[in-house]
């Protein structure tokens, strides 16, 4: 089974593949790396996902996936990212960033789109 630190260090380098198919121009793999990226980085986020005594950790890994969710257009999951994360005891600052995050990127998104 694989562990956090080794989903979490999948996801970034799939990060920095699909900015690089972005800079190149490739919206496809971008799109592609950047859903590998989430998939694995979610997989993290649920690993530490009830141990709370874990933070800053739990929270940061629930903010990188939800990031990589709205970027996914994912944003029911980036919803559910965000509500699970500051039901644990995020410091301060990272809470505010999961709150501005769903704010303004979430809702914003979603009205754009309509849903």
């Amino acid at each position: 089974m694989p562990n956090v630190d080794m989903l979490h260090q999948e996801a970034m380098e799939l990060v920095d593949q699909a900015v690089l198919a972005r800079q190149r121009g490739d919206t496809e793999a971008a799109m592609r790396l950047s859903r590998a990226a989430f998939t694995n980085e979610r997989a993290a986020a649920d690993l530490v996902a009830d141990q709370y005594d874990l933070e800053p950790t739990r929270s940061v890994l629930h903010r990188s996936a939800a990031v990589l969710a709205i970027e996914c257009h994912e944003l029911r999951d980036a919803e559910r990212l965000i509500g699970r994360a500051l039901a644990g005891t995020p410091p301060e600052a990272i809470a505010n960033e999961l709150r501005d995050l769903l704010l303004d990127e979430v809702y914003s998104q979603r009205q754009a789109i309509g849903s």
